[in-house]
This record gives structure tokens, C-alpha cells and sequence, in this order.
């Protein structure tokens, strides 16, 4: 026999974005199910990164969702670009009055799944949905069977996707699992964990004619460093010596400090934005609506940023009967996600050196670093965008 359960809002995917929707709704009285094909072990420590923007943090903790983000979290002022043996700074705090938050992703869920437990939340891990029916209705559904594989159907009065790159949610809306603009690069990231303290204060994004590096951060023991290659590279095809030695000449003239390396792997580089973010009673947000490459960190914070109108919107119509900022959303969610896109590629193609560059190519890209850094306005601009533009709904 088929479980049907009934809420008010029935939210696929407990990330960032679904814990978030679901923290901020219960705050106005409103009840949600958030349902997850993972187990609560594999989403607090599947490892993904984490710069947040300053409004994301401020979402985080002034609603309660995270006090860690800020005693656990390290603030950054700043970045490095690095170019011809030389490193700049762009000063955040100088340029804006703004910074970003290094938290990793994973360590924002964990607080968010503790909070929403201990608040009541009805937050079911090993769910899978199978679809979304009754978009255009009043009364939309999830399909899904629970960890046992056992029917169940969530009725909802809406229905939000979450449920990232791979959405079950997205054919309900934009009429395909895979509609939308979509742009794949010709390369990707080798990254690595390794035990080791801190090689900067801040991170460097390196470009060199070996290709790009970024030297990150995770703690005071252990560090997270990325070195472009070729999306189809085997992981384990190099040796601990040659990735330190690769590294260490993509960061020319700056001293890595070198540990074991305990974790490898390829991070491939895709643009996507769904053809629609909006049917009726069914809406997406975050990966499932879209996704950017790395370069920018703009991934979880763009999904808070849809967060932030969502929450408005189904606010409006759940209490007062008002759909207006529902039919804006998607409009609304979209001037940011391009923005966000275009900012994204802009760091990316400016630091990369694409497999068929050309000697011509190289030095017209080191001129565009040479404007960026030489140039307060360019100075401003990067660090207006990494940083985070206004949130719109705060």
C-alpha cells in the first residue's frame, strides 16, 4: 500500500538549499517534508567546498541555521591573483567593505540537519523520488519510495526541487530531466587533500603557461589545493612527487608547504540553467536550476540567493493568498544566475589556458590580468562579485 503524506510544502533534496527553504518556512509557521535519496552520513561528509558569500553567512547565522559558520568559519579579506611570477591582491575589505567566509559545505549541512531535527523537522533520508505529478494543480505530488522501497506520495499545497544537477523535479517543469542552456569546458580540476599546514593566508588563483592552480584551504592541518587538467584524467595517474611538482611550478615564486596527499579527484567543468525555474505549484532552486563552474564560488551561494526569494514568494502565497512574487521568481532568480554565470566564466576563461590556446591567446590573457589589478575599478569589480552582490527580498 502506497504511504500519502501531506504537508504544505514538499521539498526534494535536503542540501543546502532544501535544509535552508525548509529552516526560513518554519520560522513563519509554515510545515514542510524534506526528502533525500542519500543517508544523513553520506550528505555531512560527502567533502565539497565552501566560500561563502558575506550574505550567506549573515542568512546562516542571524536565522539560527549555523553558529559555527562564524567561530568555525575563517574570513577572508582578500585573494591573490598570481601571473608572471608575481602575486596581487585583491582587497576585499578595502575595495567593498566585504568579505567571504571559508566554511566548507558539508560542515554548513551538518548544522543545518541538527537544527532542523531538533526543531521537529520531518526530514527523511533514503527517500528517492520517482517524479512530480499535478504541477499545474492546486494540490502537486511526489512520487517516491522510501528506504524499505515502499510507495509513498507527498501531497503538498507547492512543491519545491533541490534536489541538484541530476533533478527529478526539472521534467515537471521544464518538460525535460535535461532542459535547459548548457555549457561544458575542456577542462577540469585535479584536486587533493592533504595534511599539511596552510601554504597562504588566502587563497591564490594561479595563472601560469603550465595552466591554472588554486591553493585553498580546509583547516590548520589540512589543506585543499586543485591544478587544471583534462576532464578525462585518471586520478590516480600521477604520483604524490610529480602533483607537488606540478603544483609547486603553476604557483612560480610562492613556496607550497608539502604533506601527504589522502584524497584525489576530477572535478569537471559544466555551465547549466534550466529552461524554466517555474510551473505552476512546482519550482527549482539551486543545482537543479543551475549550476556554474568553480572558479568563482558562486554554487551555494547562488542557491541561497534563490533560497532568499522562494521564501518570500511562498510566504506571500501559503499566508496571504498573494502569488505575485511567485510569478516574479523566476524572472527575479534569473538576473542573478546570469550575472552569476557570467562572472563565473569571466574567471574561469581569464585564468585557464584552454587546450588550443595560442601564443597570441597567452599574452591577450595576461593583458587582462595586467587591466584587473592595475585598475581599481577592475580590482572592484572582482571583488564586488566574489564577495556578493545585494540579496534580493533582504
Amino acid at each position: 500500500m502506497t504511504d500519502t503524506v501531506r504537508t504544505q510544502v514538499a521539498i526534494i533534496g535536503a542540501g543546502p538549499a532544501g535544509l535552508l527553504l525548509s529552516h526560513l518556512l518554519a520560522k513563519a509557521g509554515i510545515e514542510s517534508v524534506v526528502i533525500d535519496s542519500r543517508t544523513r552520513d553520506e550528505i555531512e561528509h560527502t567533502i565539497r567546498a565552501g566560500i561563502l558569500e558575506q550574505g550567506t553567512v549573515e542568512i546562516l547565522s542571524e536565522s539560527g541555521a549555523s553558529d559555527r559558520v562564524r567561530t568555525v568559519g575563517n574570513r577572508h579579506e582578500g585573494v591573490e591573483l598570481r601571473f608572471a611570477g608575481e602575486g596581487h591582491r585583491i582587497d576585499f575589505e578595502a575595495l567593498v567593505g566585504r568579505a567571504v567566509w571559508l566554511f566548507p559545505q558539508h560542515e554548513a549541512l551538518k548544522d543545518l540537519i541538527a537544527v532542523r531535527l531538533a526543531e521537529g523537522q520531518d526530514l527523511r533520508f533514503n527517500v528517492t523520488a520517482q517524479r512530480v505529478e499535478g504541477a499545474e494543480t492546486d494540490r502537486p505530488r511526489v512520487i517516491a519510495t522510501d528506504a524499505e522501497g515502499r510507495p509513498l506520495e507527498i501531497e503538498a499545497d507547492f512543491v519545491v526541487g533541490a534536489d541538484g544537477s541530476r533533478s527529478v523535479a526539472r521534467a515537471a517543469v521544464s518538460g525535460s530531466s535535461t532542459g535547459g542552456y548548457f555549457r561544458e569546458y575542456p577542462f577540469a580540476w585535479f584536486g587533493i587533500l592533504c595534511e599539511a599546514p596552510p601554504s597562504s593566508d588566502e587563497l591564490i588563483y594561479s595563472n601560469s603557461p603550465n595552466g591554472f592552480a588554486l591553493i585553498s584551504q580546509r583547516s590548520a592541518t589540512i589543506q585543499r589545493m586543485y591544478l587544471q587538467c583534462d576532464p578525462d584524467l585518471d586520478p590516480n595517474a600521477m604520483s604524490d612527487r610529480q602533483i607537488w611538482d606540478d603544483l609547486q611550478s603553476r604557483v612560480d615564486g610562492h613556496t607550497l608547504i608539502e604533506g601527504p596527499i589522502f584524497q584525489r579527484d576530477v572535478l569537471r567543468f559544466r555551465s547549466f540553467v534550466a529552461h524554466e525555474l517555474l510551473r505552476g505549484r512546482v519550482a527549482l532552486i539551486g543545482d537543479a536550476a543551475h549550476t556554474v563552474p568553480p572558479t568563482g564560488a558562486k554554487g551555494m551561494n547562488l542557491a541561497v540567493a534563490d533560497v532568499v526569494l522562494l521564501n518570500n514568494a511562498l510566504q506571500a502565497l501559503l499566508l496571504d493568498d498573494d502569488s505575485r512574487l511567485l510569478e516574479a521568481f523566476p524572472e527575479t532568480a534569473l538576473k542573478r544566475i546570469w550575472k552569476a554565470q557570467h562572472f563565473s566564466w569571466w574567471m574561469t576563461s581569464m585564468l585557464h589556458v584552454g587546450p588550443d590556446a595560442t601564443d597570441f591567446d597567452r599574452l591577450r590573457q595576461v593583458g587582462e590580468l595586467r587591466s584587473v589589478v592595475e585598475s581599481e575599478a577592475g580590482r572592484r569589480y572582482l571583488a564586488e562579485a566574489y564577495t556578493g552582490w545585494p540579496l534580493e527580498g533582504r
